[in-house]
């Protein structure tokens, strides 16, 4: 896990004092190996734990009425779902929804949550996992087919004064459409999303389908990528993948848990099978957690990476090995790890090392 570079700034009880702000009632402050499991079942409230662990001036003595301003003040983008449903007298059907929240993001300068094409067009997991997480706070109450809202606050005062202009666009231009209308306007403005919808073979016309024939992706060549997702989304991770008709991902990290949502392996292989990527994880190619500490220049990394390619890259030739015969058999695959700049992440001399095996003829192309 990340865990030393993204909360070592926190102590023991603040840790434990912002599960209870949470309403985490499994926390249990004598046992460490618990954070964790702490992560992994606060599934839905990961990237608020995220976004708090990077607040570099916490105070010291923290306590839970601190940590919930930090809760009300990260989670903004919570409040524009809240704001699109009062808007919509306090109700909306799930696929609507969803649409709604696409065409209000495809707006804004920088978009609150991102999308990923699935089986009704646009969709995203963040903003899912962020209307079940109100859902256990008792913001929002969830049937089968809709959400809605419990609380009476006026969310719509509580917005940016873009955000809700835009909004209110929303509600003008698209307010009166069912749900299958605007998976339709989705469909034929934004073609890209409805590449792996099962309703579009019944909405759309064989002109409009052909588009969206088109808008998905193909790739003829085989090509061994890489792949960070430092400082990106869920979504905009699995739609590079997308993107470039990645196959097979391969996790590279030595122990794959982070605090950013999505990004633990259990979800992001859950997330990437949804969209019929192969998730593998080979530990045995990565760099231990301890061994990554006080990298503060690029001299540093420079460091690790030269007693990496001595020690490691030298003792897992099988491993690699094993890449190279995915990447042969499925033509095209991704290396990731955390960090953006690949001159800062080891999947960059991982990947330099199966270009030397033999039997290698492929492109490399760092996403």
């Amino acid at each position: 896990m990340r865990g030393p570079r993204e909360w070592k700034h926190w102590s023991w009880e603040q840790t434990g004092v912002f599960a209870a702000a949470i309403g985490d009632e499994g926390w249990n402050s004598s046992e460490p190996g618990h954070w964790s499991n702490f992560i992994e079942n606060n599934e839905h409230d990961q990237g608020l734990i995220y976004q708090i662990c990077e607040v570099k001036s916490l105070p010291d003595k923290s306590n839970s009425a601190t940590l919930k301003s930090y809760f009300r003040v990260v989670f903004y983008r919570r409040k524009v779902i809240l704001a699109l449903m009062q808007l919509f007298d306090g109700q909306l059907d799930k696929i609507r929804l969803q649409k709604l929240l696409f065409l209000f993001t495809s707006k804004q300068e920088k978009a609150d949550y991102h999308f990923i094409p699935y089986k009704y067009g646009c969709y995203s997991y963040s903003a899912n996992a962020d209307m079940t997480a109100m859902v256990k706070r008792g913001l929002l109450n969830e049937e089968e087919r809709t959400f809605e809202r419990k609380d009476k606050d006026d969310y719509l005062k509580q917005l940016k004064p873009s955000d809700l202009k835009l909004l209110q666009e929303v509600r003008a231009d698209y307010g009166k459409m069912s749900a299958t209308a605007l998976m339709k306007h989705t469909y034929i403005n934004f073609p890209f999303y409805a590449t792996r919808s099962e309703a579009a073979k019944d909405i759309l016309t064989r002109d409009e389908l052909e588009t969206v024939s088109k808008a998905r992706p193909k790739g003829n060549k085989t090509l061994l990528y890489t792949i960070g997702y430092q400082g990106i989304s869920l979504e905009e991770y699995l739609v590079l993948l997308l993107q470039n008709d990645v196959q097979v991902l391969v996790d590279v990290r030595s122990n794959p848990l982070s605090m950013k949502f999505g990004f633990s392996k259990g979800q992001l292989k859950k997330y990437c099978a949804s969209l019929d990527i192969d998730y593998v994880h080979i530990p045995e190619v990565g760099i231990k957690s301890e061994q990554r500490q006080e990298l503060n220049t690029q001299s540093d990394y420079d460091k690790l990476f030269a007693t990496y390619r001595k020690s490691n890259l030298r003792s897992t030739t099988e491993y690699q090995v094993e890449i190279l015969k995915l990447l042969q058999q499925h033509r095209r695959i991704a290396l990731t790890c955390f960090e953006a700049n690949i001159c800062q992440c080891h999947r960059k001399h991982l990947a330099e090392a199966i270009v030397g095996l033999p039997g290698f003829s492929y492109e490399v192309k760092h996403l």
